[in-house]
């Protein structure tokens, strides 16, 4: 099991890391699509954080800050420190980010109503996956004591 995380973790993040890297870079172009959610979004975050900790003053900023929170988040997965927050952070960005990137209720156009409902339906898949990141919870050291002990008793049983 350790092994399917060590590869499984990286490649769930690696969207995350990319993603984030693109909104840092490509923020100004970014910012009209979030510009909606930002403006629900960056009141209640500011209403719980301490005035005395820097937040972005526009919708760009917000996009870039969302762009390092990603890539953050994602790297932190990606190695396997502290997954289970880094999963529940990247819901918190997916989830605005699914609903302003990939409106497929709003368009007009059937090719591209199916393209955003097939990326929509994509992160709800990432979602799912990070879901189960989240809930994933790997041995405790006492937990691999126990394991290796009940190893090395069925080899000494069968050795007998």
């Amino acid at each position: 099991m350790t092994l399917i995380r060590s590869l499984a973790r990286p490649m769930l993040s690696s969207m995350f890391v990319a993603g984030g890297i693109d909104e840092i870079r490509n923020a100004a172009a970014l910012a009209p699509a979030a510009r909606p959610v930002t403006q629900r979004v960056a009141p209640l975050i500011e209403s719980r954080i301490p005035t005395a900790v820097p937040l972005p003053s526009d919708t760009a900023g917000w996009v870039r800050a969302d762009g390092a929170l990603k890539v953050a988040a994602g790297l932190a997965l990606a190695t396997g420190h502290f997954p289970r927050v880094a999963s529940l952070l990247l819901i918190g960005s997916l989830v605005p980010t699914t609903l302003t990137g990939h409106p497929f209720w709003k368009e007009t156009d059937q090719q591209a109503k199916v393209q955003q409902r097939q990326q929509f339906f994509k992160n709800v898949s990432m979602a799912g996956g990070l879901l189960i990141a989240a809930v994933d919870v790997e041995p405790s050291a006492r937990e691999r004591v126990e394991i290796a002990a009940r190893r090395v008793k069925r080899k000494v049983q069968r050795d007998s």
